[in-house]
């Protein structure tokens, strides 16, 4: 394709997890390969920083509700005057703003990312939802649900995984990065990462620091990530007696340097599409137990990549950690085989070439042979 794109991006969510954060590779990820990317956020969305951070231009819209008229008219008309090829809408909200206004531009290529493994009503009621040429899901059990569940038609929806940057997570081990943290060097660390909100589950991870304690006393479990969750979290884990085996460390940027000192990666989400901070573990080398959820099991193959649990199963997981810790070659073969696999698999160079890939596939037949 001898053309570069001219691609917009559409994002209402205002923090930073790993649905933001996957959009923001992708828009850089396509920028270094000489398209023109924006995104057009919030006014006060933590994604516009980052955005203009790494040289992505950045549309400020109120994205106020579904049918936010001013939005749509505004976006309508940047979407005539800026000429873009693709909008790429990631939420619920500006997904039916960018939507409309996509199709009122007429635009060439209007393209959904589902970032949540929940059904979508497709209905006449939810007319946006026949709108896009393409969904793309983060995982292959998403994909399903939506064609399987959901009735959307299997030739309009593909499985795109989110990449991992491999050279931001070749980490080195160094244990000593965990005393800001208040952690002895020599002791283990198992860490759960991400947005401290329910339906991460982090309150099995806590229901398990009893047992682990018990048989691997210097145990320390840092919960890493910030939410609507984090004073009822704190307060579980006072009442469960084990603060002093839990560090609440808040939002922490330098995420491969909390993975240079983790001997034990967990997630414990009771619904989850295929999660970054799993991705990112795995890359960084350290081992990692999670639930049998979404996409996870595409991923974790148990025993061999990783072990799985089921969802609520605080003993399982409790178990899985100690025998982890308690077999230094059983944590090195489970850590090394899930690195290759995220290398081979799923770095953010397989991702960007296979968005870059149906972008221009889909624009080839929708504009024909000016993208040849």
């Amino acid at each position: 394709m001898n053309n570069k794109m001219r691609i917009l991006h559409t994002e209402w969510s205002d923090g930073l997890g790993g649905q933001e954060r996957r959009v923001l590779s992708e828009a850089a990820g396509l920028l270094e390969r000489g398209h023109y990317v924006a995104i057009a956020c919030r006014q006060h969305a933590r994604i516009k920083d980052e955005a203009l951070r790494l040289g992505i231009d950045v549309h400020v819209l109120p994205f106020k509700k579904l049918y936010d008229i001013a939005s749509i008219i505004r976006l309508t008309g940047l979407l005539r005057e800026e000429k873009f090829d693709v909008v790429n809408t990631h939420s619920g909200v500006d997904s039916w703003i960018g939507g409309i206004a996509a199709k009122f531009a007429g635009i060439p290529l209007l393209v959904r990312t589902r970032h949540l493994n929940l059904p979508l009503r497709r209905n006449p009621l939810n007319f946006i939802h026949y709108l896009p040429d393409m969904y793309i899901t983060c995982g292959e059990d998403m994909r399903s649900n939506l064609v399987s569940r959901c009735g959307f038609p299997g030739d309009r929806v593909v499985s795109i995984p989110t990449g991992i940057s491999i050279k931001r997570f070749n980490v080195k081990r160094d244990k000593k990065a965990g005393l800001k943290y208040g952690l002895d060097a020599d002791c283990p660390v198992i860490t759960n990462v991400g947005i401290l909100r329910s339906v991460k589950g982090h309150e099995v991870t806590l229901k398990a620091v009893k047992t682990v304690v018990e048989s691997v006393p210097d145990a320390r479990f840092l919960i890493v990530g910030d939410g609507p969750r984090k004073e009822a979290l704190e307060n579980m884990a006072a009442g469960l007696g084990i603060s002093g085996h839990v560090i609440f460390t808040g939002f922490v940027e330098d995420i491969p340097g909390i993975y240079s000192f983790s001997d034990v990666a967990v997630l414990t989400s009771w619904s989850e599409g295929l999660p970054q901070s799993l991705l990112q573990a795995m890359a960084a080398g350290v081992p990692v137990i999670a639930t049998r959820v979404g996409g996870v099991p595409e991923v974790v193959i148990h025993g061999r990549t990783g072990m799985l649990v089921e969802p609520g199963d605080h003993k399982a997981l409790a178990e899985g950690i100690i025998k982890i810790l308690n077999d230094p070659g059983l944590s090195m073969q489970l850590a090394g085989n899930a690195r290759d696999t995220i290398v081979n698999e799923h770095s953010v160079t397989h991702m960007i070439d296979k968005i870059e890939g149906l972008y221009e596939r889909l624009l080839r037949q929708k504009k024909g042979a000016e993208y040849r």
